[in-house]
């Protein structure tokens, strides 16, 4: 078989093009992060308060699920996001014995303008690429989105 040319499959394919996602996304995610350094707080704390933010309130129970940490853990990231004002624990209306943890105004602002710094810092460097680069990417996007939305999440 030396000299022939081993025929790619789709899986093949579909496997080679997922592992230079995969790269491309952390490197992407590792310069954007940088951005976050403006916020002062640290990157477990801006994580649970995003998921607050687009999640809505819930439980410390299901935050630590939602951030794969144990409650301990949680317990002392909520701890730290009340102590800057960015989150607040407070009794669910329907059970008294249950606490739900939410952003707070102040936690909502801090969140959003962080996503706007890393959007800029983004978007700064895609201006770079041509029209067509550009469109292309927009499409690429698009794909990705789909994907995306038929991928449930795992618990």
């Amino acid at each position: 078989m030396a000299g022939r040319k081993q025929k790619i499959t789709a899986p093949q394919e579909a496997a080679a093009i997922a592992d230079r996602l995969h790269s491309a996304a952390i490197h992407v995610l590792r310069r954007v992060r940088k951005q976050d350094a403006a916020t002062g707080e640290g990157p477990a704390r801006l994580s649970a308060l995003s998921v607050l933010v687009f999640g809505g309130p819930m439980t410390l129970g299901q935050l630590a699920a939602a951030e794969q940490v144990k409650p301990p853990t949680m317990s002392r990231i909520v701890t730290g996001l009340e102590h800057s004002r960015l989150a607040e624990r407070v009794t669910d209306s329907g059970d008294a014995r249950r606490l739900r943890i939410h952003a707070t105004p102040r936690g909502e602002r801090l969140l959003h303008e962080g996503r706007q710094r890393r959007i800029e810092y983004l978007a700064r460097h895609l201006d770079r690429l041509t029209r067509e680069e550009l469109a292309t990417l927009d499409e690429a996007v698009k794909l990705l989105e789909g994907v995306l939305r038929d991928w449930p999440l795992e618990r």
